[in-house]
């Protein structure tokens, strides 16, 4: 079976943020290497109605366009429905935050093996309801040296 990954916006926008930093410049690789692995069918990359409405939100046009560009490389896409929403309001419920919950509750419904996300509050909360998520939360960067070591 394939690799399954869902990207956040956070993970999809790394690339166009300022690269001085170290850990920025790593995590804009580690996005831009799981992207490249997903275009050579590698992997599938899940979209999702909730990542259109978060980019829609982009107050920079050329960078929305950019970051676009990047999500529309999805092999699967996932709608919002009220499954999804109630799912995503249980979320909130557990202290994640509205597009997170969304996030996940989609990933979760496109069965992902992994949501990528560069955000460490999400990944910090992702870590202490572990037992209750039904998906698996990382860092590409990590994730990336993970999977690369198998």
């Amino acid at each position: 079976m394939t690799m399954r990954i869902y990207l956040d916006v956070c993970c999809l926008n790394r690339p166009f943020d300022d690269q001085t930093q170290d850990r920025v410049h790593l995590e804009s690789e580690a996005v831009l290497s799981i992207l490249s692995h997903c275009q050579k069918k590698n992997w599938d990359l899940i979209g999702s109605e909730v990542i259109d409405i978060e980019i829609s939100k982009i107050p920079e046009e050329e960078r929305k366009h950019k970051v676009h560009i990047l999500s529309d490389m999805h092999t699967a896409y996932i709608n919002i429905n009220e499954n999804i929403e109630n799912r995503a309001v249980e979320l909130k419920n557990l202290g994640f935050k509205p597009y997170d919950a969304l996030h996940i509750a989609c990933a979760e419904k496109g069965t992902v093996n992994v949501l990528l996300t560069t955000d460490d509050s999400l990944l910090r909360k992702a870590l202490q309801n572990s037992d209750i998520l039904k998906i698996y939360l990382k860092n590409p960067v990590n994730w990336l040296l993970e999977v690369l070591e198998k």
